[in-house]
């Protein structure tokens, strides 16, 4: 199963899987959300230097996360990896940990963008949440579908159900979806943060030049074209990528996103 919407045709999966992708027919929103609090309370706890052990010795040892038992801290440790990976030999997670502290208010999208990549179910249920216009009500009967149409089968309706109410929570601690009994559709404000990290995803995804400033991830995190262009060039400024325009070319280069690259 794939969230073929969010790559390009022909697109080498060995190198989006090399990068930290996550495919498949299984997937964490079975039973868990992006559990955005507890992923920031977890890299509060942990140096953004630290080898993949520290991450389940602050969870599981230290207790960051503030849960009662054992068994529960072993689950939510291996949940996060699963959503995150949480082990900086994964660029993605690199790259997560490189913008989490540039700017606290992009962490939800951030967080977002990566667990899309690495949840094969989350993935399925982006058509029925990005294309709503601002305002309008989210309906759950689409979000099912969408995930039926990519698990077959396998899941039972109960099961289906589950998922496509993980997912509308994730998508409302990304700031998409507001609401408790009826959600509506929010617009989220694309930052530099955001904006390198969907471009990024969708050059991993087989998108270049100009189709980058254009992808799906883009409208993932609200950006128009013209957006796009402005908040990538602040992103250069910030020393986040490179970005130039010769005439009708662009060129991207990630290399400064990656701390074992060219970034700090």
């Amino acid at each position: 199963m794939s969230a073929s919407h969010l790559f390009a045709p022909g697109v080498d999966r060995g190198a989006c899987l090399a990068t930290g992708f996550r495919e498949g027919d299984r997937g964490t929103h079975t039973s868990r959300t992006i559990m955005l609090a507890e992923l920031r309370a977890t890299l509060a706890a942990v140096l953004d230097t630290a080898t993949r052990q520290a991450y389940p010795r602050a969870i599981v040892e230290d207790n960051c996360l503030g849960k009662a038992t054992a068994a529960t801290r072993s689950l939510s440790a291996q949940r996060l990896a699963e959503l995150y990976a949480l082990d900086l030999q994964v660029p993605l997670f690199r790259i997560l940990r490189r913008l989490w502290n540039v700017d606290e208010a992009s962490q939800p999208v951030l967080a977002l963008l990566v667990a899309l990549a690495r949840d094969p179910l989350l993935a399925a249920t982006v058509p029925s949440v990005v294309p709503l216009a601002p305002g309008a009500e989210f309906l759950r009967a689409p979000m099912r579908d969408a995930i039926r149409a990519a698990v077959g089968q396998r899941l039972n309706d109960a099961t289906i159900d589950k998922v496509a109410r993980n997912a509308a929570s994730s998508w409302s601690q990304a700031g998409h979806l507001a609401g408790r009994t009826f959600k509506t559709r929010q617009k989220v404000r694309p930052t530099p943060c955001t904006v390198a990290m969907a471009m990024y995803l969708g050059f991993v995804c087989g998108l270049r030049g100009e189709s980058v400033m254009t992808g799906e991830w883009l409208t993932v995190v609200d950006c128009s074209p013209s957006e796009a262009t402005a908040l990538g060039f602040d992103a250069k400024r910030l020393g986040l990528i490179d970005l130039r325009y010769a005439g009708d070319v662009v060129d991207i280069d990630f290399d400064r996103l990656d701390p074992w690259k060219g970034g700090p």
